[in-house]
């Protein structure tokens, strides 16, 4: 679809919905300028919500105000038209949310220092990933344009943006967070070797999102790929090795709070409402869609596994070599939460 078409409305099967509205046609950089203000207005509506409510549980409190930040991510998306003004929730408030909990806890201890850095080397990577991917308000991701073209005419989209796009990722990634709460608020627990093991996991998690990611750019950015399936790299043992980056980091941030108190084990949640997010929603809708476009994938599905790696890897065909169109377009498609991190 022509870039200039995709800037004012998008078609879907007959009906026209409009992207972007009158910012749609303005420049990268003034959308830049838009999602930030959303992001500072956010940030003040949680904060508003943090002197609210001073003496319920630092957890409670945390919720509440993610869910007043969302809201007004949401608001503002919806005044421009453009859902995926909250793809970026999905890593910005991670780091938020630790740094305040370390700040209430106060001090700083060996697992502190080392949850909060792994935490923002994760969040500014995948931040950077997709402010260099994200082409401005005229550009909303493909699965959310798909959802809307998709819904019965007596469901309104700003109900399903809200639950669906914007408050069930928050959810899902405050969940996550659960166990990073005794990691840097427990500190009756020396720095051990369950910790240290949370720190590999966590370190090739965010190494392999990384190396995922980067080899995905590269391949959608060479010509001489037009006509070709991603299947080199770590693109070779995994159809999405991005989203398996993904969920180890929160298995990783699970094993920090079950180094820091075992007690709460029960976090486990958190990693396991990753794990279900990528596995029925994420990866069911990349898959759809590539089938959609190349029916080789089909093949291509059978012979390589979703997420985890199987230990037999098979040669592949001449039939997987066909293009994986949605990827080598649009790479930022690919990522784990969500371009469109939160699918």
């Amino acid at each position: 679809m022509a870039a200039g078409a995709y800037a004012s409305r998008m078609t879907i099967g007959g009906s026209e919905y409009r992207v972007g509205r009158g910012l749609a046609t303005t420049s990268r950089a003034l959308g830049f300028a838009v999602v930030t203000a959303a992001y500072v207005l956010a940030g003040l509506a949680a904060w508003a919500v943090v002197a609210a409510v001073p003496d319920q549980h630092p957890l409670l409190v945390t919720f509440w105000a993610d869910l007043a930040a969302t809201v007004v991510v949401f608001g503002v998306s919806m005044a421009v038209g453009n859902s995926s003004l909250y793809d970026a929730y999905w890593s910005v408030a991670p780091p938020v949310i630790a740094v305040a909990w370390v700040v209430w806890a106060g001090g700083l201890t060996v697992r502190q220092a080392v949850v909060l850095l792994l935490v923002l080397v994760w969040a500014v990577r995948l931040t950077a990933n997709w402010a260099v991917s994200w082409r401005g308000l005229s550009h909303e991701d493909w699965r959310y344009v798909q959802i809307r073209g998709g819904l019965p005419r007596r469901v309104p989209w700003w109900l399903v943006s809200l639950t669906g796009i914007q408050v069930m990722p928050t959810v899902v990634v405050f969940l996550g967070m659960l166990a990073v709460w005794p990691a840097v608020t427990e500190t009756g627990r020396s720095f051990g070797v369950l910790d240290v093991l949370a720190v590999v996991v966590t370190a090739a998690a965010i190494a392999t999102e990384a190396l995922a990611d980067r080899q995905l750019y590269r391949f959608a950015a060479d010509p001489a790929n037009g006509g070709r399936i991603i299947d080199r790299g770590l693109w070779r043992y995994s159809r999405h090795p991005n989203y398996l980056g993904e969920i180890g980091f929160w298995w990783g941030m699970w094993l920090f709070g079950l180094a820091a108190a075992p007690g709460w084990w029960w976090t486990i949640v958190g990693p396991v409402a990753m794990v279900l997010l990528f596995t029925f929603v994420s990866v069911p809708m990349m898959d759809r869609r590539s089938i959609e476009r190349r029916p080789a994938y089909e093949e291509h599905m059978r012979r390589v596994p979703a997420i985890v790696p199987s230990l037999v890897w098979r040669r592949p065909t001449r039939a997987s070599s066909e293009t994986r169109d949605d990827e080598r377009r649009d790479p930022d498609d690919g990522q784990g939460h969500g371009g469109g991190q939160g699918l």
